[in-house]
This record gives structure tokens, sequence and C-alpha cells, in this order.
């Protein structure tokens, strides 16, 4: 694919189009509520680029992203592109081990919001009592908290402890939500803050919540795909619809 030249930065079609998409998700992120002032990240692979992703630059806040100051980098998170912005290395540490070791990880979040904090706190995690429960009962893995994820080794811990599920709800922290595209992780993250503000609210009644049977979730899973709208893929509907939302309050996160 052909090299063009974009506003204040160079790289191909596909690397653009890659920064486009990672900048509305920023923005749709912040729009929901699930920033975290200048914290937190979610990275990309650079499709067309062997061993190179796009994050947020440190310092800046999520409505603050857009598709040229994202930072290309490394799987170590060493910059790859004269981008005048730091990268918060001590919040990659996670990501980057997951994107090393699992082909499939293409596009990966980490957040701390309020609703998947406090079920990620319970010893029960999060539980079979609603909806959109149902979608990630069997689903989860867990990680016991050691502290803030600054320490290379940990990552085999956490490699170990998410076997073969595909979402990471660190303990006492905030869930790791990996996926194939950035469309698919969207749409999980989406459905499991749903999740979370749920049980959140129906914990709070001082009630003993009514709990959803295997059976019933197993039909649920089964099912879950006919209720998917149309846009081409896992996730890519809802994230289309919720792209349109921010062209019309900013659309800065296209320079």
């Amino acid at each position: 694919m052909a090299t063009q030249i974009r506003p204040n930065i160079h790289c191909s079609d596909a690397e653009w189009q890659a920064r486009l998409e990672l900048a509305a998700c920023y923005r749709i992120f912040d729009l929901m509520g699930w920033s975290e002032s200048v914290y937190n990240h979610i990275s990309l692979r650079v499709p067309d680029e062997e061993g190179a992703f796009l994050i947020n630059p440190f310092g800046l806040l999520y409505s603050e992203v857009c598709a040229s100051n994202l930072v290309k980098i490394d799987i170590d998170g060493n910059k790859l592109n004269d981008n005048p912005y730091p990268v918060n290395l001590a919040g990659f540490t996670q990501h980057g081990y997951f994107h090393r070791h699992l082909d499939w990880a293409h596009a990966i979040c980490h957040v701390h919001t309020t609703a998947s904090m406090a079920v990620c706190s319970l010893e029960e995690g999060l539980m079979p009592i609603n909806f959109y429960a149902c979608n990630f009962i069997g689903r989860l893995a867990y990680h016991d908290f050691e502290g803030i994820t600054v320490r290379a080794e940990e990552g085999e811990r956490l490699l170990a402890n998410l076997a073969d599920k595909n979402i990471l709800m660190l303990r006492n922290h905030g869930p790791v939500v990996m996926a194939k595209s950035l469309q698919a992780m969207f749409v999980q993250m989406w459905a499991l803050q749903r999740a979370c503000e749920i049980q959140m609210a129906t914990l709070s009644m001082g009630r003993p919540p009514v709990m959803i049977s295997q059976d019933v979730i197993n039909v649920h899973q089964r099912d879950l795909n006919m209720a998917t709208p149309p846009g081409g893929g896992p996730g890519v509907g809802d994230f289309n619809a919720w792209t349109r939302r921010i062209d019309q309050i900013d659309r800065s996160w296209r320079d």
C-alpha cells in the first residue's frame, strides 16, 4: 500500500484508517464516561506494520486525542515516530505482554470505571443476575491485585490467569478487554460496563438478587449473535453508530 502524506503525519492508508478508528474510540470512551483523567489506555495494532502499535499520548485527556497525535510504538513501548508526546510505559506493560503473546489480541482496553472496578472488588466478581451479565458468565478470567502493573514479570501470571478467555478482571483494579478488532472490543466493553452498572444498582437495594440458572445462561449465549446489528462484524454497527454521535459533537478527532 502506497505511503501518503497525512495531516501532520506520514503514514500508509492502512495506518491512517487505524488511527481514525482508534481516535474515534477514545472519543467514544470519553463520551461514555469511561476515561480516567490522562490515565488508562486503548491500544491497537498497526495492520500493515509488524510489531507496531498505536496508543494515546500520555498527558492528554481522551477528549484531546486525535488521529495524528496518537503515538506509534513497538512491543516494548518505544516510540517509532517523531511524536512529541511521551508514552505511559507503566500503563503499557500489561498491554505489551498480551500483544506479544496473543496473536489475536489486536485491540486492548483497560479502564477504571466505577462500576467495573466495584465488581472487580467483589469476591463473587460478576454475578449472573442480569441480562448483560449472562453474556459473560463462564467467559471471564480473574487476576489477583499485585499493585500498579509496572513489572514485566507479572505478565506471566496475567497470561496464565487469562487462559483461554479474552477478558481479564483485575481484582480491586479493573477489566482488560481484548479482541480481534477495535469494534469487537468496544461492544464487549459496553456490555460489560452495563452488566457491572446493573449489578451495582441491584445490590444497592439491599435485597437478595435473583440468580439466573446455568441452563438459561447457555441458551442466552447460544442466541447472542441473533441480536447483532448489521454492519459487517461484531460491534461494527454499534461502533459506527457511536462514531456518528461523536461527529455531531466534535469532529476534531479526525485531525
